[in-house]
Parts: C-alpha cells; sequence; structure tokens
C-alpha cells in the first residue's frame, strides 16, 4: 500500500500562510531545524510564484562570499513581468560586518517590488541584522530552531503522523537516538518506513530499531545522563558511539556529574527554598531529572566515585591504557553491591 501524501509541516509561517496577506520587504529564517527552516523557504518561494516566472524574478547568494553592495544592488533590481522578485542569502550569519551594513541599511526603507529572504542557523537578537529585520513586523523573523532534546520525540510522533505512521513515546525517542536529531534526517527515516510498512501501520521501540540503520554519533550528554540512571547496558552501548570523546574528557565530564548528583542530595535536605538549578547555576530544566538520578546513588557511593575517580585519572596518566581504565572505573562504580 501506497503512504499517503504527507502534507505541509504545521510550522509557522505566516508570510506564507495566506495569499492575502501583503507580504513584508524581508524575512530571516533563524535557527538549527534543518527540515523546518527548509519547509518556511519552499513556501514562501511557492508564494513568490503567483506573482510572476521565479526564474527571472529570484537572485541567491551565499553569505560566506557574498558582498553587501551585490545584495543590495540585487534587491534594488526591478521585477521582470512580475509584481515582486526573490532576493535569498544563505548563511546570513556568516556576512561580514563590512557587508551586512550595507543590508541593515537597506532594510530601513527596502524595496516594494523585493521580497529579501535571510537564511541563518544562528543570528543573536542583538545584533544589527537582526534588529533591522524585526522592525519590519512581528512576523519578519521566523523561529526555526530545534525543540530541547526531551521535546523532539514528541515532534517526532506528529512527523510520523504526516505519513501515516504511528509511533509511540518509546519508538520516537528510539528513532531519535538512532538517526540523531538532524530533522531533514528523521523525516527520510519516516518517509522510508512508511514506505516499508504502509498507512496506518503503528510501530514500537523494537519495530524501529530492527528498521532503522544506526546513523547518529551519541552525544556525550547521552552518556552522562545514562551515567546517572546507572544503566550500566546503556553507558557501554553509549561508548562505542561518542567518537571523538576521550576517556579523559568522558572522565571528567562523569566526575561532574556526580558532584551534581552530591549537590542534588544536599539540596533535598534543605528547607529554605533553594532550587537545585539556583545552586548550580543552571536553568531549571537541565536539572529536572537529578532529584531522581541522585536517589539511584547514596552519598557514600558518590564520594568514593570521585575517590576513585582521582586514582583512575592518575593511572591514566602513567601510561596506563585510558578507555581500559577509564571503562574499569565505569563498571566499578556503577554496579550495584
Amino acid at each position: 500500500m501506497l503512504a499517503p501524501r504527507p502534507q505541509p509541516l504545521g510550522y509557522n509561517c505566516p508570510m506564507a500562510d495566506s495569499t492575502s496577506k501583503e507580504l513584508l520587504g524581508a524575512y530571516l529564517v533563524v535557527g538549527d531545524d534543518t527540515l523546518k527552516a527548509r519547509r518556511v523557504v519552499e513556501r514562501l518561494r511557492a508564494r513568490m510564484e503567483s506573482y510572476g516566472d521565479p526564474a527571472f524574478n529570484t537572485d541567491v547568494f551565499d553569505g560566506e562570499s557574498a558582498t553587501g553592495e551585490a545584495i543590495v544592488m540585487a534587491c534594488g533590481t526591478l521585477p521582470f513581468a512580475s509584481e515582486k522578485r526573490l532576493v535569498h542569502v544563505t548563511h546570513a550569519d556568516s556576512l561580514k560586518k563590512a557587508d551586512s551594513e550595507p543590508v541593515v541599511a537597506y532594510l530601513a526603507s527596502p524595496a516594494s517590488t523585493t521580497v529579501l529572504l535571510l537564511e541563518a542557523e544562528k543570528l543573536a537578537k542583538s545584533t544589527r541584522l537582526y534588529k533591522a529585520v524585526a522592525k519590519l513586523g512581528k512576523s519578519a523573523v521566523i523561529d526555526c530552531s530545534l525543540p530541547k532534546a526531551y521535546e523532539l520525540p514528541k515532534q517526532v510522533e506528529a512527523m510520523a503522523g504526516r505519513y501515516g505512521l504511528k509511533l509511540g513515546k518509546a519508538a520516537a525517542e528510539k528513532l531519535v537516538e538512532l538517526v540523531g536529531t538532524d530533522t531533514v534526517h528523521l523525516d527520510s527515516s519516516l518517509q522510508r518506513l512508511s514506505l516499508e510498512r504502509g498507512a496506518g501501520a503503528t510501530l514500537s521501540a523494537a519495530d524501529v530499531e530492527g528498521a532503522v540503520a544506526r546513523t547518529a554519533s551519541a552525544k556525550p550528554w547521552e552518556f552522562t545522563d545514562a551515567f546517572a540512571r546507572r544503566d550500566v547496558a546503556g553507558c557501554l552501548r553509549l561508548l562505542g558511539r561518542l567518537g571523538d570523546s576521550s576517556s579523559f574528557a568522558l572522565l571528567t565530564m562523569a566526575c561532574n556529574r556526580i558532584r551534581e548528583l552530591l549537590a542534588a542530595q544536599s539540596i533535598a535536605g534543605r528547607r529554605d527554598g533553594t532550587t537545585l538549578g539556583q545552586a548550580l547555576g543552571m536553568p531549571d530544566w537541565r536539572v529536572k531529572n537529578h532529584g531522581a538520578w541522585a536517589r539511584n546513588f547514596s552519598p557514600r557511593e558518590l564520594t568514593a566515585a570521585l575517590s576513585s575517580a582521582r586514582d583512575a585519572e592518575q593511572k591514566m596518566k602513567s601510561g596506563g591504557d585510558a578507555d581500559e581504565v577509564f571503562q574499569d572505573w565505569l563498571l566499578a562504580t556503577l554496579r550495584r553491591g
């Protein structure tokens, strides 16, 4: 059975949601959600087609090499047999200051016959370029940031639905674990799964694991989270996917997590209203699981782990096999009894 044609993602894209709404003179698409940014750009380009042939009325620049003068000149060019033309600048966050300034000046009074689309992965709100676009209207800046790691599986569930698949939380988490956080890769994997399993298929975590090749490198924080959960199997599985992370670096990160867990145990006994986030100088969402994780260890175990980590580091620096020493320390720390 053929999988259903996916519906456009329901991302907020005011510039393309309504053909009756006049387009602004410029838009900034900013964020690291590649799929979301791609869909937003596609919808704007589709909107531009309603004005005339885009082949004669589109200029594309790469911010890594383009000059501000060339971008502004393109913006000032009149469209051919069309009401509007599109000037698309990729990697706008790579524009040199000398080249972004002419664009900032242009944005003070953009041409009514041109839509300038700036695409960037990271552009601080404090920059003059960001502020110049934001002044054009509340819909001028389109946030395409990836959701937080703990929010991504929920988004994957929604993405799966657009391909006629049903993924529960565990299956969505497994797909993120196997494929990574790149939404383009996640979308491709879901599309392939829909073609293989057909519309209406419900997939378990085991189904996903059996069907999807492991393509993602693990992130160090995934390892430290598994460490804090006292998940021996999870830690060993992740060790083989941590890429360039050295055993020295992993030992340091594990010790930092141990200190955070000791702080969580200390905070749990206080009555002054201080939160763990305040004590550690971190946002609360980053330490929301620390209290539960801290209960996986006794204070004595955590203190002993720090002491033995010092000995392990000394052994690693004295010529011992760093990977072997670290793994021995890891197993001794996490095994119960």
